[in-house]
């Protein structure tokens, strides 16, 4: 072997830029993604509890149709797909104002909406019943009673597996590469095509996904720590 490390060639130049660009492309679509995520699983967590026949089979044939198609079938889908059957204004929007992240972050979004879906739905069937009844019993409705007493205890005992959602969101971003979003995966890339150092280059962005993926980690511990489910020690 006779290979010569050399970290110093990514450090020059314009090439640091670029990492911190994909650095903050890849926060921004993970944070977003996040979000969008979490507030739509919830609200479907939410309408499969109502008990509707209806609701529950749309949301199961839902929650199916992402689990079980690739995340970047789902980037391409949205990318190239969606776009042909939207009207011609809404379509240059998007081409106007980065229609790539936009598209990726709504795929990244619905896909692990349904994952976050059924964590909080597995988190709430972990409540005694009775909760439930109770809550009526005191004259609380049914959105009350979720908002009050259900969903507050539900988030303290998803908070593991929502974790574990967030790392794998944050992993899934990379993927947006694939139809041009500049992220970290892709800023390392180019640094690779300029300097002609594959192991620094991805050595450098693997280095920061890690450390990405522990302040993650920490930031869990301390919530589990923190917001322990009731009656837990």
């Amino acid at each position: 072997m006779h290979y010569v490390f050399d970290f110093s060639a990514i450090f020059q130049g314009e090439y640091p830029t670029w990492l911190l660009r994909g650095f903050i492309t890849t926060l921004a679509l993970a944070g977003l993604s996040w979000i969008l995520a979490f507030s739509v699983g919830s609200l479907l967590a939410v309408i499969r509890l109502t008990g509707s026949p209806v609701a529950n089979g749309v949301i199961a044939v839902y929650v199916a149709f992402h689990r079980n198609v690739p995340m970047l079938v789902h980037i391409l889908f949205w990318y190239f797909g969606v776009p042909a059957l939207l009207p011609q204004p809404i379509t240059d929007w998007l081409n106007s104002h980065g229609s790539e992240f936009i598209m990726s972050c709504i795929a990244i979004s619905l896909v692990m909406s349904a994952y976050i879906c059924e964590d909080l739905r597995s988190a709430v069937r972990g409540i005694p019943p009775g909760q439930v009844e109770a809550s009526r019993a005191l004259g609380l409705s049914f959105m009350q009673t979720m908002r009050k007493v259900i969903l507050p205890q539900a988030f303290r005992i998803a908070i593991p597996p929502l974790l574990n959602q967030t790392l794998l969101l944050l992993k899934n971003t990379s993927l947006a590469m694939a139809i041009g979003v500049t992220e970290l995966t892709a800023a390392g890339r180019e640094v690779e095509n300029y300097t002609f150092r594959t192991f620094e280059a991805y050595a450098v962005v693997t280095v920061i996904y890690l450390v990405l993926s522990f302040i993650i980690m920490g930031g869990g511990a301390l919530l589990q720590r923190r917001y322990r489910p009731l009656g837990a020690r």
